[in-house]
C-alpha cells in the first residue's frame, strides 16, 4: 500500500478513482467512454450542472455569485483575475506570502499598478505578513490562503475595505469560509477537489465588466459565465472526476466534518516533529498549515536515509520543495489518518535508530 503525501497533482479518494476508472470504458451505461461523450450531450451537461451545484451547497455560495470551470489552473488566473478586475489606472494591492503569491503579483504589473502592501520574504517565506494596511483605493486586495512550498496557512482572513480575492488552490473545501467575505476565489483542482485540468471560479457578479478594456472571450470571465463553463470544449474529464470527489465529501459529512479531519491529521504530525530530536517545523506555529507540512533534518546528512525508509515503507511524495529542502508531507483532504500514523511510526522508528 502507498501513502501519498505528493503535493500536487494530490491524492484522490479510492472511491473516486474508481468510479473514474469505471466512467473511462463505459460512462452510466451509455456504451460510451466519459472520454469520448460531446461536452453538448445531455450526459455531460448534468454532470457539469451537478458540479456547480455541489460548489454551490459544500461551500454555501449565496446569490450574486457565478461558479466557473475553467482551464490554465491558478498561473491563469493570475492574469485573469487583474484582466477582469483591474481597471485601466487603476491599482491591485497584493499579499506577498509566498512564491504563487510572488508569481500572482508579477502577472498583475502587466495590467496596472500593483502595490504590495507586505512580504514575508525577507524570511524565505516562513511566516505571514500581520499589521499591514490595505489600500482602500485598490480594485481588490489579493492574498494566498495556503503556502504549498513553505508550508504556511492564512487561519484567520483579514477584513478588507476593498474586495478580497483568494487563492485557494491548496486548502479549497478543507475548512470552512464564508464566501460573502470575498469577491472572487479561485483554485487549481489538483489538491482537494480532482485531478490537474480545471480550475474553480467563484466570482461576485457585480465586479465584473468595470475595466474599461477589451478582454478577449477565452479570458473575459462575463463571457464564460453567459457560457456555462464551454464557451469552447471544457476539460470533460477533470469536471467529472472533481464532481465524483465533491460527491464524495458531501457523503462525508461536508466541509465542517473533513475540517475536523484534517485538523486532527495536523496535529498528530505536529505534534511529533516538535517531540522528536531528529526533526524540526519550518515555519512560526501560529501560521503552520493543516494541508502542507513543511518540516527539516537536525542534521542534513540524516534526509536520505530518512526518504530510503519511507519509500521503504510505502510513502511516497514526502521530499520537501528544493526552495526550502527537507521534507513536505501533504495531508489533503482525501489522505486517511491512518497514513500520517504510518509516517509518524516512520519518524520514531528512525529516531530510535539514531540516537
Amino acid at each position: 500500500m502507498k501513502h501519498n503525501f505528493g503535493a500536487g497533482p494530490g491524492i484522490l479518494p479510492h472511491e473516486v478513482l474508481k468510479q473514474a476508472a469505471a466512467a473511462v470504458v463505459d460512462f452510466g451505461g451509455i456504451g460510451l467512454s466519459i472520454l469520448e461523450i460531446s461536452h453538448r450531450s445531455p450526459e455531460f451537461e448534468s454532470v457539469l450542472d451537478e458540479a456547480v451545484k455541489l460548489v454551490k451547497e459544500l461551500l454555501g455560495v449565496p446569490e450574486g455569485y457565478s461558479v466557473l470551470f475553467l482551464q490554465g489552473g491558478a498561473s491563469m488566473e493570475f492574469a485573469l483575475v487583474p484582466f477582469n478586475l483591474l481597471p485601466e489606472g487603476g491599482k491591485a494591492a497584493y499579499l506577498d506570502s509566498g512564491v504563487w503569491a510572488s508569481k500572482a503579483i508579477k502577472e498583475a504589473k502587466f495590467f496596472g499598478e500593483t502595490e504590495v502592501v507586505a512580504s514575508s520574504k525577507d524570511k524565505n517565506y516562513t511566516y505571514i505578513p500581520t499589521n499591514y494596511k490595505i489600500p482602500e483605493d485598490a480594485a481588490y486586495f489579493h492574498i494566498t490562503s495556503n503556502n504549498t512550498i513553505y508550508g504556511t496557512q492564512l487561519q484567520h482572513f483579514p477584513k478588507s475595505p476593498v474586495p478580497l480575492v483568494c487563492d485557494m488552490s491548496s486548502d479549497i473545501f478543507s475548512r470552512k469560509i464564508n464566501v460573502a467575505d470575498f469577491g472572487l476565489i479561485y483554485a487549481g483542482a489538483q489538491k482537494n477537489m480532482g485531478p490537474a485540468g480545471t480550475t474553480l471560479v467563484i466570482v461576485k457578479d457585480e465586479l465584473l465588466g468595470k475595466t474599461g478594456r477589451k478582454i478577449p472571450a477565452m479570458f473575459n470571465y462575463q463571457v464564460q459565465i453567459e457560457g456555462g463553463s464551454m464557451y469552447n470544449t471544457p476539460p470533460v474529464f477533470a469536471i467529472y472526476v472533481s464532481m465524483l470527489t465533491l460527491n464524495w465529501l458531501k457523503s462525508k459529512g461536508g466541509v465542517a466534518a473533513i475540517e475536523q479531519e484534517n485538523v486532527a491529521k495536523a496535529r498528530v504530525l505536529y505534534e511529533e516533529i516538535d517531540r522528536n530530536p531528529l526533526f524540526k517545523a519550518v515555519c512560526v506555529p501560529e501560521d503552520r498549515s493543516h494541508m502542507n507540512v513543511c518540516f527539516v533534518m537536525e542534521n542534513p546528512d540524516l534526509e536520505k536515509p530518512f526518504l530510503k525508509l519511507c519509500d521503504e515503507k510505502g510513502i511516497v511524495g514526502i521530499k520537501g520543495h528544493r526552495s526550502v529542502g527537507g521534507f513536505r508531507a501533504s495531508i489533503y483532504n482525501a489522505l486517511p489518518i491512518t497514513s500520517v500514523y504510518v509516517l509518524v511510526d516512520a519518524m520514531q522508528e528512525f529516531a530510535e535508530k539514531n540516537k
